[in-house]
């Protein structure tokens, strides 16, 4: 091996190591690789640069500010909680209700605020009707992410893989074509959810109930931490929680479990959920900072405005309608000189929500997951050098060895195994960023249409379903309902099995090699 691929393979070893030991935000590891990338000669500052400008980079950021216009105009809740049974039901009849809304929702908007807008509800739903919440929020999580499979803006590594297949030359996806392989795995997951939360799901009701028992006259708020909270690193003895936020700290969560004894000397981290003692101007002053990734007012039904509900839809559906017609090829012919895409209407869409106020255009940029944005960037130069490297070239030649005799099917199957792998261990783009040069290189080597490749990277970097740290409205809803690890395993590791068989299976079907 040449040393530029000795180079690459350490670095990405270290990469990976470093991504699972959680000591630092995926978007500087990666900044990290790319830098090292550089001294090596292995990329030019060109290259390093290419992926903060790619329009799918862009894409992703700027859905994340239409997210925060449809989130802030309450039209999720009323759809919620329009579709929640106001009468006794089952745990089966429930998950059946509200999963397909879930699912629908989360094809066109980020998942994260999905989760952070409908956990609440849900959980306070459930307790209403006297079930366990735990049978609910697991579903909710994967609900988003089989949402998201179907459609090319339901996910950032969908507009990831996307942008990466642009820059090597291939005509990217439109807006609806994974939902060819996409509506079928959605449709399979929530059906095995709602048969099977009930049997495999835990049911943490009566330590749930203990936990809410309130006193005094405060309301009870659950804040769940995101990265840009202060406190991070520091125990509660050391962050005077009550001198900045004015809420006082009632218990800590974290990994799905009550911390005791001695918990006010655990040092807080990202994704841990605290129960708060609050007066009536915490969630107005707090409610749409960063600090949380989500704050839900225990028992509180959400405020809706119905003029902001349905100029959102409006806009919501002119983008996906505009972007779904903008494709055709007679709209191409007859505007040549305009790309009428996903990028021009998201565009479109966020000028015309910040100058009618739909989000505070004077704090837009809070809205934005600037990490993500990173890693995305970062994901597209690490991919270029695997490839510059040869490194990408030798494994595929490696997993053609392994597999020569079996055909390209069983080349998808291990494509779809190692981006699966990655996507539950470290983030689900940077698992794309490995995966896609390597799928490349397969395709290549065999002579074969590369898109069949593509597709599976888009459905396994998303099938995070195994480990809660695979994905983050997975841990959002281990902190709210109090999940084991093992729970995830329990009721994930068949929905994993179930998305790899029909992804094998159906994507040649539509996408020959």
């Amino acid at each position: 091996m040449s040393f530029e691929i000795l180079f690459v393979l350490f670095c990405l070893a270290g990469m990976v190591a470093t991504l699972i030991s959680d000591r630092m935000r995926p978007g500087i590891v990666l900044f990290s690789v790319v830098v090292l990338f550089l001294c090596a000669g292995i990329l030019n500052p060109k290259e390093c640069l290419e992926g903060f400008s790619n329009k799918g980079m862009i894409t992703v950021a700027l859905l994340f500010l239409v997210s925060e216009g449809i989130r802030k105009s309450g039209v999720l809740e009323q759809l919620i909680f329009n579709m929640l049974p106001k009468k006794k039901c089952t745990v089966e009849g429930g998950n059946l209700r509200v999963l397909p809304v879930i699912a629908f929702s989360s094809a066109f908007l980020n998942n994260t605020p999905v989760v952070v807008i409908f956990a609440p509800m849900i959980k306070n739903w459930a307790r209403k009707m006297k079930l366990p919440p735990t049978k609910f929020l697991i579903p909710l999580s994967y609900a988003t992410i089989l949402g998201g499979m179907c459609t090319l803006i339901g996910t950032s590594t969908n507009l990831v893989v996307d942008g990466m297949v642009q820059e090597a030359g291939y005509r990217g996806f439109t807006i609806f074509e994974l939902g060819k392989v996409g509506l079928f795995i959605a449709v399979a997951g929530i059906a095995y959810l709602v048969v099977f939360a009930k049997r495999l799901l835990p049911d943490n009701s009566a330590r749930d109930e203990d936990v809410e028992e309130t006193g005094g006259s405060g309301k009870r708020v659950e804040a769940v931490l995101s990265s840009r909270f202060p406190g991070n690193g520091k125990t509660l003895h050391r962050f005077d929680f009550y001198r900045h936020y004015g809420a006082k700290v009632i218990s800590l969560r974290r990994n799905g479990k009550n911390l005791t004894g001695d918990w006010l000397d655990v040092p807080l981290c990202e994704n841990d959920t605290l129960v708060l003692e609050t007066d009536g101007t915490f969630i107005p002053t707090w409610g749409d900072s960063r600090v949380f990734l989500m704050l839900s007012v225990m028992g509180a039904e959400p405020e809706m405005g119905r003029r902001k509900r349905y100029f959102a839809m409006v806009l919501l559906l002119m983008m996906i309608v505009g972007a779904t017609v903008g494709e055709l090829p007679i709209v191409r012919e007859a505007v040549p000189g305009m790309k009428f895409d996903m990028f021009f209407f998201v565009c479109v869409t966020t000028v015309i929500m910040a100058w009618t106020g739909m989000f505070s255009p004077k704090k837009y940029t809070k809205f934005i997951s600037w990490d993500v944005l990173i890693t995305i960037a970062c994901a597209f130069a690490i991919s270029k050098g695997m490839s510059n490297s040869g490194f990408a070239g030798v494994i595929a030649d490696y997993i053609i060895g392994m597999t020569d005799s079996l055909g390209p099917y069983a080349l998808l199957a291990v494509i779809y195994i190692i981006t699966n792998l990655f996507t539950e261990l470290i983030t689900n783009n940077a698992a794309a960023a490995l995966s896609f040069p390597i799928a490349l290189a397969v395709a290549e080597r065999l002579g074969v249409d590369p898109t069949p490749f593509f597709v599976v990277i888009c459905m396994a970097a998303s099938a995070a379903f195994s480990t809660p740290i695979g994905y983050q409205t997975n841990l959002i809803v281990q902190g709210v309902g109090g999940y084991k690890f093992t729970d995830f395993v329990r009721i994930g590791l068949p929905l994993n099995v179930i998305v790899f068989l029909l992804s094998v299976f159906l994507i040649p079907l539509f996408w020959a090699f």
